[in-house]
């Protein structure tokens, strides 16, 4: 299989960190410049045609710069006042939440608080510029998800989990080589199991389906695209353009033009976020869930459920003390975590193996990926070659 040497690790999406963060290119893109709405003082008559908008929920038009010359949106913050505020109101709940007298107590709570926390979640994570929609966009994922799993894990003759490891693992490299967003790696991935399902495929077309999903992940995230030909050099010229081609169109069609996927680090984030996640754990969360895509038997599982087991299992492995208020956030976080225990606990297991051996197995891109200043080092921390031993298994010697 062809190689590929790893460029500088760019930073990866990160709530924690307090650098100053930019849109990425697809989100400036089909930007318009947003009018200015008019707000009516307390009192006054609002006109048939006039919408009332509330002063303080104007923050996001009014904190929007705008390019006079292309009308692109280059940055975004939230300066308001109200911000502190709402921080403090938030830690002021949380620590009623953990003085009441029980967890049927909360459970009850528990509803409102998962839509309150939704809401703040999504807008710190700078994907609404309004969330009035952050609930309806949050439901539409856990409906949606049910279609992002596959019935079985086999694969056709003759691939065996080791091939399709070594594929993605270089899949991961090329996708380093030419920055794609994390989104797109977990879409090519995707394809990639669907199709090996759908499309009868030889040994010797396996790179070539690879690349291909990882085109059209980009095609339909990225905003930059690589050129036909810097693919095929990346496989060392083994295909010409033509065959690239025509194998875009084999693959589309045997997918009957449904490229679409709900990435389980949607919910990675959103859960961090809610559980009030150290830098550190979010990291370690990040690093299993992409040694997951490696693994075969994790795709018949729900994103939400690999997004679960991966948060739990950080936790286990850091060995984090939580304040009272932090289980508090931890219990609200963890009702998004759907399933069984049973099955979280499988997939824990599945990523434990994964992160057992990742320091010393053939597959190693992961690895050094999440082995930067960047991330922590979290792929280096001692406690990982240990880790199926803090769930009770047996811990493999490598």
């Amino acid at each position: 299989m062809a190689r590929t040497g790893f460029c500088d690790s760019r930073q990866l999406l990160d709530l924690h960190m307090t650098e100053e963060r930019q849109l990425p290119l697809r989100t400036w893109a089909n930007s318009c410049v947003l009018r200015e709405r008019r707000t009516f003082a307390e009192g006054e008559e609002v006109r048939p045609g006039h919408c009332y908008k509330p002063a303080q929920e104007n923050r996001w038009v009014q904190r929007l710069p705008i390019s006079a010359e292309d009308g692109i949106i280059m940055d975004y913050a939230q300066q308001d006042e109200s911000t502190h505020t709402d921080v403090y109101e938030e830690e002021a709940l949380l620590k009623y939440l953990h003085r009441l007298p029980g967890p049927s107590s909360l459970g009850e709570l528990l509803p409102g608080l998962l839509r309150r926390e939704v809401e703040v979640a999504i807008s710190k994570l700078g994907l609404l510029y309004d969330k009035t929609y952050a609930w309806d966009i949050f439901s539409d994922m856990m409906r949606s998800q049910l279609l992002c799993t596959l019935p079985n894990a086999d694969l056709p003759r003759p691939f065996t989990d080791t091939t399709r490891a070594i594929l993605v693992d270089w899949l991961i490299q090329v996708h380093e080589v030419f920055q794609f967003s994390e989104e797109t790696l977990y879409l090519a991935v995707h394809l990639l199991n669907r199709a090996l399902k759908l499309i009868k495929v030889s040994i010797s077309g396996l790179q070539l389906l690879g690349v291909v999903c990882l085109f059209l992940a980009a095609k339909r995230e990225e905003c930059l695209l690589p050129e036909v030909s810097e693919l095929c050099y990346l496989m060392e010229n083994a295909y010409s353009k033509k065959q690239l081609l025509r194998m875009e169109r084999r693959v589309l069609t045997g997918l009957k033009f449904d490229l679409f996927h709900c990435p389980p680090l949607h919910f990675l984030l959103i859960s961090a976020s809610i559980a009030r996640c150290s830098d550190k754990m979010v990291w370690m969360a990040r690093y299993l869930l992409e040694l997951s895509l490696l693994e075969v038997q994790c795709v018949v599982y729900l994103p939400a459920q690999l997004a679960g087991a991966a948060l739990r299992l950080a936790r286990k492995i850091l060995q984090e003390a939580l304040s009272p208020e932090g289980e508090t956030a931890w219990y609200i976080a963890s009702s998004i975590h759907i399933g069984s225990e049973a099955a979280l606990f499988n997939i824990m297991r599945i990523m434990a193996m994964a992160a057992a051996r990742a320091h010393g197995h053939e597959t190693r891109a992961t690895f050094v990926k999440f082995s930067t200043i960047q991330t922590l080092h979290v792929s280096m921390h001692p406690a990982l070659k240990t880790a199926p031993g803090l769930l009770g298994l047996p811990c493999t010697q490598t």
